[in-house]
């Protein structure tokens, strides 16, 4: 397998910033303000942007990490059949009634993943909007979702892979494009 390095820790860091910067200048009062990373890398990524946010501003955003195995629709092939997945729940609950929620996520791809997590929403509440940040956007939808703040747009074949990499999983903040 073949990998190209896309992104190193420097410009990974000055893409959070970036996107922490976007989120800022587009909601002036950050009070009605959550942020929630999808479990595992997004909720890393949105960590990230939050604590950004609160360097810039001074402001606590409210956040939690949310877990959407049960709620999609190809559980079938993602987890091996002889083994049943384990739902971790979210970090916390917060409610997002009524409040702009800033959904983070790693890679976009079919879209899957984010309609699944639009799905886990619902248990915390009737958002007044949901944005998503998307670290990196490689196209192939199956749904019409797009993300309202992309870190990089990154075109690729169906056999390539985009893995991004963060400290807690992968010890280390990269996007990489590995190639079969």
């Amino acid at each position: 397998m073949a990998e190209k390095i896309l992104i190193d820790e420097d410009r990974f860091m000055r893409t959070i910033s970036r996107i922490s910067h976007e989120i800022i200048e587009k909601h002036q009062h950050l009070d009605d303000l959550v942020i929630v990373g999808i479990k595992r890398r997004g909720a890393e990524i949105a960590e990230l942007i939050k604590r950004k946010i609160n360097d810039l501003t001074g402001k606590e955003v409210p956040s939690l990490d949310l877990d959407i195995t049960f709620y999609r629709d190809d559980l079938e092939y993602v987890e091996p059949q002889s083994q049943s997945p384990v739902y971790s729940g979210a970090s916390n609950y917060v409610s997002i009634q009524n409040k702009i929620v800033i959904l983070v996520d790693d890679v976009l791809f079919t879209g899957r993943t984010i309609r699944a997590a639009l799905d886990a929403l619902i248990d915390f509440g009737r958002a007044a909007k949901v944005e998503l940040v998307i670290f990196v956007d490689r196209g192939h939808r199956e749904l019409p979702i797009r993300a309202d703040y992309v870190g990089k747009n990154v075109p690729t074949s169906r056999t390539e892979k985009v893995q991004v990499r963060t400290m807690k999983f992968d010890q280390c903040y990269e996007v990489a494009l590995v190639s079969k």
